[in-house]
């Protein structure tokens, strides 16, 4: 990691002084992009929800359905870290089948954080889906460290249900009719202990996500590459009515791409 240039009341966006030619360690990215204190005292948040995006210059949230053009292997190592100091992993149903989601793996270089944050060993995977059109076989459901998580409605098909929890996964309701309430989600999710939240999208449930005023966070990787074409910004669906706005935490810069955080303001 080249340079880091972190936003405080003391300094300005960029610090010319700080890191040149440095490649950041999974510990410092890690202590870079700690979640906030949690817990139950005055001001202090019970749960929050950060996403992870990437994003080409103009506005393109994937190339040929899948961010992996777009990205790099230092996005792929803040990725990796971001999972790492999550107790879940949000993604929509359409996403999980176009990146083709796997259990997330045991990393070693973790393993003394996790525990002494009171996590497991990996963070659950949890696959938002209405229709639980999901293929139930796949090593996601059957064969994870922690079993993954599935949200849905109320109204979800019955067979549907049984079919996902024979494979091993647990069935989380968090709607009232066929889909999922963004706010509902997250306080099921608070329930069963999942107070550090992360989403990977994809736009559609990360518009839903801001249109219920629940993403806390946004962590935010700015490719330096032009796509065209007709693909999804990181957010979709209908827009809000007063948009929200968020605070620049920190920004990480490496080879032009531009690692940003931003808070809610």
């Amino acid at each position: 990691m080249r340079r880091l240039f972190p936003v405080t009341d003391e300094t300005a966006t960029r610090s010319p002084e700080t890191g040149a030619d440095h490649e950041w360690s999974f510990a410092e990215l890690a202590a870079a992009y700690a979640y906030p204190e949690l817990g139950p005292g005055p001001g202090t948040p019970e749960v929050w929800l950060r996403a992870n995006m990437v994003s080409t210059l103009d506005g393109a949230a994937q190339h040929d359905g899948r961010s992996q053009p777009i990205s790099t292997a230092t996005d792929m190592r803040i990725f990796g870290t971001l999972r790492a100091l999550a107790d879940v992993v949000i993604a929509g149903a359409e996403t999980v089948r176009q990146e083709g989601y796997r259990p997330a793996r045991v990393r070693a270089e973790f393993a003394g954080l996790r525990e002494a944050a009171g996590q497991g060993p990996v963070p659950a995977i949890a696959v938002i889906s209405a229709s639980l059109d999901l293929d139930f076989s796949l090593p996601l459901y059957t064969s994870p460290p922690v079993p993954t998580l599935i949200l849905t409605g109320a109204a979800a098909a019955p067979d549907r249900i049984a079919a996902a929890e024979k494979a091993g996964a647990r069935v989380v309701i968090a709607g009232d009719g066929v889909g999922v309430d963004p706010a509902r989600a997250v306080r099921a999710l608070a329930e069963l202990g999942h107070t550090r939240l992360l989403t990977e999208g994809g736009p559609r449930l990360l518009g839903q996500l801001v249109a219920a005023g629940v993403l806390d966070e946004l962590c935010l990787t700015l490719s330096p590459m032009l796509t065209a074409g007709d693909a999804q910004r990181i957010a979709g669906g209908p827009s809000v009515p007063v948009p929200a706005r968020f605070a620049l935490d920190s920004l990480l810069e490496e080879d032009g791409f531009l690692f940003s955080r931003y808070r809610r303001a």
